[in-house]
């Protein structure tokens, strides 16, 4: 049999790598050694107590927010309409066009107590005119969700914030509306189902 003939092309072609059996080099197992060490004595000496300065600064009660206040404590109005109410209605009081309407300026926020409480407590839907302005939004009832103080604090803030200069509104007001309105299961119709309450 004779020898295969090798081309000018093939000759200047490299061999094809082959894996070989070096080991591994040594520094290379020392490091991952090390590095593998390091990770379970950190983990296992790691504690949830660690100062607040190696992480983000935040302590146990930053992340479980402020303490609820006692019975009878006064309530934030701000603090409540920036939880329950600036999401729609903005922390400017302005609102946003055409979906949920201004504060600043309202005639029914400047309008009678029992009314602005009537809205907060059974929310509204459908069409709204708010400072000559049709408002096609939905505003939720609030009537199982705040207490009548918190109402109260939300609502007199609203009636002195934003150049409002309506009087405060008292939890003994609003629990006066919460019964009057009692058989109201549903939001307000709108314009319409809020003619009466004016």
């Amino acid at each position: 049999m004779s020898e295969p003939e090798i081309h000018t092309q093939q000759q200047r072609e490299n061999p094809e790598p082959v894996e070989g059996t070096n080991p591994m080099p040594w520094f290379v197992i020392l490091l991952t050694a090390v590095l593998f060490a390091f990770g379970v004595v950190y983990i296992a000496r790691t504690t949830m107590n660690n100062a607040p300065a190696w992480g983000d600064s935040r302590t146990v009660a930053d992340l479980q927010g402020p303490a609820p206040a006692a019975g009878g404590a006064a309530v934030d109005g701000a603090a409540v309409f920036t939880a329950r109410c600036a999401a729609c209605h903005q922390a400017s009081g302005q609102g946003l066009p055409g979906v949920f309407p201004p504060l600043a300026g309202s005639e029914w926020v400047a309008g009678k107590a029992h009314t602005v409480a009537a809205i907060v407590l059974h929310g509204v839907n459908n069409t709204m005119t708010v400072k000559g302005n049709t408002y096609n939004g939905a505003m939720p009832a609030f009537k199982d969700q705040l207490q009548d103080a918190e109402i109260a604090a939300v609502l007199t803030h609203v009636r002195g914030a934003w150049g409002n200069q309506a009087d405060a509104v008292t939890a003994d007001t609003v629990a006066q509306v919460r019964k009057d309105t009692e058989a109201q299961a549903e939001p307000y119709n709108g314009d319409a189902g809020l003619a009466a309450l004016k």
